[in-house]
């Protein structure tokens, strides 16, 4: 049975490795295609250590890491994060931004996705301003070579949890893709729900 564990700050240190690898590890698979490397990761989770009102959610088999969530109120995230919501004149300090969550294959279906989201949306309206949740997600097209015939996309998961898709907050993330010798620009699109 998983239990999970709610985590900011100093205290994420210790699990730095543990999530590097798993993050690698998750994001290799369709949608991604994320051809990582322990130093950025690295970099990107001391993100979440250092911005205020962070929250990474752990997931654990026993003493294992088997999953985790990221989220932070968006203010602190990068430019590719905010430029759609600063453009389309929203106010950053109501919203959270959920980071990602990944979970090792052999877990899912378990209800840690629903988890993952219900722990950072409870972390999200303990923070005083906060009026809206968000996520993004890459685009991928339905005929993409590296589509696994079996792979099923989490829209309606996410619909189920209260999110809408929102086409006209859309960005680009740049990451390295296996099978590519250097980093490309791969579309995201937002969803968001409102936490009132």
């Amino acid at each position: 049975m998983l239990t999970f564990q709610c985590l900011s700050g100093s205290a994420l240190n210790q699990y730095i490795d543990e999530l590097a690898h798993l993050r690698m590890g998750v994001f290799r698979d369709f949608p991604y295609l994320y051809d990582g490397d322990t130093q950025y990761e690295a970099r990107y989770l001391k993100t979440y250590i250092e911005a205020p009102n962070s929250v990474i959610v752990l997931a654990f088999d026993g003493d294992k890491i088997v999953g985790a969530s990221t989220g932070l109120p968006l203010r602190y995230e990068t430019n590719e994060v905010t430029q759609p919501f600063i453009e389309a004149g929203y106010d950053l300090d109501e919203i959270f931004y959920c980071g990602e969550s990944v979970l090792l294959p052999e877990y899912r279906g378990q209800g840690a996705g629903v988890a993952f989201f219900d722990h950072r949306e409870a972390h999200a309206r303990s923070i005083e301003g906060i009026k809206l949740s968000c996520f993004c997600a890459v685009q991928r097209p339905d005929n993409h070579p590296d589509r696994p015939d079996n792979y099923q996309p989490l829209d309606l998961f996410w619909h189920n949890r209260g999110y809408e898709k929102r086409p006209e907050l859309a960005t680009h993330f740049c990451w390295k893709e296996v099978g590519e010798k250097t980093e490309s620009l791969k579309p995201m699109t937002f969803w968001m729900k409102s936490l009132a």
